[in-house]
């Protein structure tokens, strides 16, 4: 019995030290691997295609200085397809069988909180260029983002439009999924603080098609405002049916809406639709040369969220370029995993594409939240703020 419970001590202490092993070697000749996991494919593809471009002209240009230490970079580019159990599947390849050092992504609230707790056990360092949802960075020490969170964005539009638009009743339909469910119910209750009257609600499945039946039923409490925080497919099919239904009500929506595709999709039905997304910082020479950089190779122009990936495939190479260490004898370069998260968590100032970044104690974004409008194509800022304590203050 006490030869057992020796055996089972000794396996115990084996799995334990086996978990808490934080460092990497990478012997001479190896590349240093950053994963990446966005939807790729499917309907939401834009996302993927907009954020995966940013991320790999990041890893072309520490690759053309030579990589780091010597060593070059890989991105591995993984498809989540925009649902979570996929988004699983590709953070288990990329953390076990590629042993990636960090993560970019992913890019869907229900796919970053999916994989947030693998990356936190496994000790990958994760960066969301696109993921809002309020609860992510509470997911471990390892997760970040570098955009502004839903709680934020959601309470300031509802001020907003409260005390500002003086807009007094509104209604709003929504997907039943992370990102969507969670901005609708962070701005219906600001906005009945604020005094406003959500007049009808309405949440359905995701990957419904026909919103028809909804919307009428919205449009009978003859709200003055709309408010869509879906996913650009979702919205143009609802500005679609809500024509056809003649549901005139004014359009508001969350930053998902910045993705240029809203144009393809919806034609003339996007302008003038009113939303949120991280505010517009002073241009700076990086942003500068990453949009000559980026126009140049994919004969477009970035969008918020290229920006975001390229800073946040930017800030764990920067990492991995200051804490990682090589050999003199053999030349491995070793990388301690918790240095490289302590290194990302004091994060101040750093100087990206998107503006100055820096994270709060628990990874979270600290930034302002901009108002903008589309219009003639294009997106518009139109005003930008934010929150000191309960307080809406504008930025000038």
């Amino acid at each position: 019995m006490k030869k057992l419970i020796v055996i089972i001590f000794t396996l115990m202490l084996t799995l334990f030290f086996a978990c808490a092993k934080t460092s990497d070697k990478l012997k001479s000749g190896a590349t240093i691997k950053l994963g990446f996991i966005a939807p790729m494919s499917g309907d939401a593809a834009s996302y993927g295609k907009i954020t995966s471009q940013a991320a790999i002209i990041a890893v072309d240009e520490i690759n053309e200085q030579g990589g780091i230490n010597g060593f070059k970079v890989q991105l591995i580019i993984e498809d989540s397809m925009g649902n979570a159990s996929t988004g699983v599947s590709a953070a288990e390849k990329l953390i076990k069988t590629d042993r990636v050092l960090g993560i970019v992504g992913g890019v869907f609230s229900s796919v970053s909180l999916a994989v947030a707790p693998m990356a936190e056990r496994a000790k990958v360092v994760m960066i969301s260029p696109a993921s809002t949802h309020k609860d992510l960075p509470d997911k471990g020490k390892f997760i970040f983002r570098d955009i502004i969170n839903d709680a934020v964005q959601a309470i300031v539009f509802a001020k907003y439009l409260a005390t500002v638009e003086n807009v007094k009743t509104a209604s709003i339909l929504y997907i039943n999924n992370d990102y969507s469910k969670g901005l609708a119910m962070d701005f219906w209750g600001e906005f009945e603080k604020e005094g406003g009257n959500i007049v009808a609600s309405e949440g359905v499945a995701e990957g419904t098609k026909d919103f028809k039946s909804q919307l009428r039923k919205l449009a009978e409490k003859n709200p003055e405002a709309l408010y869509l925080p879906n996913y650009v497919p979702d919205v143009a099919l609802i500005l679609k049916q809500a024509k056809e239904v003649g549901f005139n009500a004014k359009i508001y929506s969350a930053d998902s809406f910045g993705n240029t595709q809203i144009f393809d999709l919806a034609g003339d039905l996007a302008n003038g639709v009113v939303f949120t997304q991280s505010a517009e910082q002073p241009e700076s020479q990086i942003k500068k040369r990453f949009v000559a950089k980026y126009e140049e190779k994919w004969g477009e122009a970035p969008e918020m969220f290229s920006l975001t990936a390229y800073d946040a495939a930017g800030i764990i190479l920067n990492a991995i370029k200051l804490k990682s260490s090589k050999s003199i004898i053999g030349g491995d370069l070793n990388i301690d995993r918790d240095q490289l998260r302590d290194f990302i968590a004091a994060t101040q100032d750093y100087d990206g594409a998107s503006g100055k970044i820096a994270f709060t104690e628990n990874g979270d974004l600290v930034g302002n939240i901009g108002i903008f409008i589309a219009e003639d194509n294009k997106f518009r800022q139109l005003r930008s703020y934010k929150l000191e304590g309960q307080n809406l203050i504008e930025l000038k």
